[in-house]
């Protein structure tokens, strides 16, 4: 692809000799003539750089090198400086622009300059796209859905303790998958090709937590609601950490093991022995946004199983699924995804929501669905319902969205 060259002056006479040249040189030159026309080009995947006259009426250069260090820092911006304005020039390099050039500038010295931006660009763009491809091949990515910030941080937290060998406390209310976590830590680990095995806290003895632990040794042992392991089991595992170390224990639990531990349920000894890194799986409800993501996801797993084809899944449906506090979480969110799958419904909201409350679901369903299908570009999205953009930044705010969260 031809790299672009986004060129902003208020000067046309300027800008389209300046764009002629760059032309002449095989880039692809994108020319506007005001902070305001070039604003909605710059985004974190612009895959080219910015070039920029200083002064300009309304909001000058320095305002677009402000901005474009806000969308991405990555993104080279050279100044164009008229004759005198050396210190200015200077003042935007101390603020983070890549270059500058004196008006009016010889065609070869944009060209060297914008060659030698554009190969910078080149190389953020590309190492960008291995770290992408490396995180998004991983047990992380490919098992713990959703496209929030909320389980991106997820996501984080589960890779920086995996590289660790501490144990682990996994918390999260009942429905929220502390076992598929404690899977994928230990698929991140150092140890993911040993054992890795799933207990069942409540039914261990000294005896078969032992021969468990024995087992797994070089791998990972996960204990599912560990605040119900029996107290001599308790004391067991605690012996266990202590003298025979070579298995990681993962721990999950849905109650608050400090408490049980404070109030004398729970060895506090082991507690403090388990608590060494601790992750907490967010809440459906905390993460309304990765709702139709996550249905969807379940329906074609579902679809896949019975060999259905995968259905539709109306707007409405959507809203009406986010309109939910879904306190079973992604279990109770799975067994919808399968109902619908088999034709025989959706979850009905707990309350019967009045028509503007409806309304308002379907408003944000559509939303998002602009959002996600223009890659967080709220000009696109606006365009693509007919909204104009103030409009549509309303509604982003009425319903607590935003754009960049989309990109």
């Amino acid at each position: 692809m031809t790299a672009r060259v986004l060129l902003v002056d208020d000067d046309r006479q300027v800008r389209e000799a300046l764009g002629q040249t760059l032309e002449l040189a095989d880039l692809d030159p994108v020319l506007a003539g005001s902070f305001i026309e070039a604003k909605d080009h710059i985004a974190p995947g612009f895959d080219g750089v910015v070039v920029s006259d200083i002064r300009m009426p309304g909001r000058d250069g320095f305002h677009l090198l402000e901005h474009v260090q806000a969308v991405d820092a990555d993104l080279p911006v050279i100044l164009l400086t008229g004759e005198g304005d050396i210190p200015m020039a200077v003042r935007g390099m101390s603020e983070g622009a890549f270059d500058f050039l004196e008006k009016p500038c010889a065609p070869k010295d944009l060209l060297a300059v914008v060659e030698k931006a554009l190969k910078t660009r080149a190389l953020v763009l590309e190492n960008r796209r291995l770290k992408e491809q490396l995180t998004r091949g991983d047990a992380a990515a490919r098992l713990l859905y959703g496209e929030s910030q909320v389980a991106e941080a997820l996501r984080d937290r589960v890779r920086a303790v995996a590289r660790t060998s501490a144990e682990v406390l996994i918390t999260g209310e009942p429905g929220t998958g502390t076992s598929k976590v404690a899977e994928v830590i230990h698929l991140l680990s150092g140890a993911a090709q040993r054992p890795f095995q799933k207990l069942a806290a409540a039914t261990q003895t000294p005896e078969t937590l032992s021969a468990a632990f024995e087992a797994a040794k070089g791998g990972s042992l996960f204990l599912d609601e560990v605040a119900a392991l029996p107290p001599a089991a308790q004391f067991a595992a605690l012996e266990l950490l202590e003298d025979n170390p070579g298995a990681r224990i993962l721990a999950g639990t849905y109650r608050d093991l400090e408490a049980e531990a404070r109030e004398g349920r729970f060895n506090p000894d082991l507690f403090y022995k388990l608590d060494v890194m601790r992750v907490r799986i967010p809440s459906i409800r905390e993460r309304p946004d990765d709702i139709p993501v996550l249905f969807r996801h379940y329906v074609q797993i579902a679809c896949e199983q019975a060999a259905l084809p995968v259905p539709e899944i109306p707007s409405d449906v959507v809203a009406r699924l986010m309109a939910q506090d879904w306190p079973g979480n992604a279990r109770a969110l799975m067994n919808a995804a399968m109902r619908f799958a088999m034709g025989l419904g959706e979850a009905e909201p707990e309350e019967e929501l009045g028509l503007a409350e409806r309304l308002a679901q379907v408003e944000r369903s559509l939303l998002i669905e602009a959002l996600q299908g223009h890659g967080g570009n709220a000009t696109e999205a606006a365009r693509a319902l007919k909204l104009p953009r103030k409009t549509f930044y309303d509604k982003l705010a009425r319903h607590g969205l935003r754009a960049e969260a989309y990109r």
